[in-house]
């Protein structure tokens, strides 16, 4: 009968997804830096131990998180540009768009938090993952850039994001505008200086 357990392949996937779940509830409503492991064990409903069998430590915990988040918004954030075809649209629209999904997410919002330490931005920074989803906006603009510029680019919008995320412009339309001013014509600089293109 051991055949039948049709869950037996993802009961590890969904345990995690669980955790995750809790952890996002905390996340939420305090901040990251703060919620220790116990806090998530209990809220998740399992034990310390659980936990652990899925997340060696909190920093392996924070960054599934966050890749996990990272994913659903890239897809929501290609989901609203689809059908933008003109780079310089599509930039201004999807770094518009990930500014406003990450801030309409609590638990994602508390990650940019200024009183804090900004564990967002810093896993930002450092995550292949966000690198290679910034790397695939930045080719969905050039798709003949150099590759070594691309990276580039992409780490460089990273950073323009978390830093907008960390110090918002004013209000809505002064950020587009300093995205308009400033963000577009570096991106249309260095395209031109490179591919000719965009």
């Amino acid at each position: 009968m051991a055949g039948n357990d049709w869950l037996g392949s993802r009961r590890g996937e969904v345990a995690a997804e669980r955790i995750l779940d809790a952890a996002g509830e905390l996340f939420a409503e305090h901040r990251p830096g703060s919620i220790g492991m116990h806090e998530i064990a209990k809220a998740a409903g399992c034990s310390r131990a659980t936990l652990y069998r899925y997340f060696e430590n909190r920093e392996a915990l924070h960054t599934a998180y966050v890749h996990r988040e990272a994913y659903a918004l890239h897809h929501r954030l290609l989901e609203r540009i689809g059908t933008i075809s003109d780079s310089r649209e599509r930039l201004i629209a999807g770094f518009l768009t990930s500014l406003e999904l990450v801030r309409q997410s609590p638990a994602l919002k508390s990650w940019f938090a200024t009183g804090d330490a900004p564990i967002g931005a810093e896993i930002a920074d450092q995550s292949d993952v966000i690198k290679a989803m910034g790397a695939a906006f930045v080719v969905s603009l050039e798709p003949h850039g150099d590759p070594a510029a691309v990276d580039r680019k992409a780490r460089w919008l990273v950073r323009v994001l978390t830093s907008l995320l960390l110090f918002p412009g004013r209000d809505a339309e002064d950020e587009r505008a300093m995205v308009e001013e400033f963000l577009v014509p570096m991106v249309e600089s260095t395209s031109r200086r490179g591919t000719r293109r965009l």
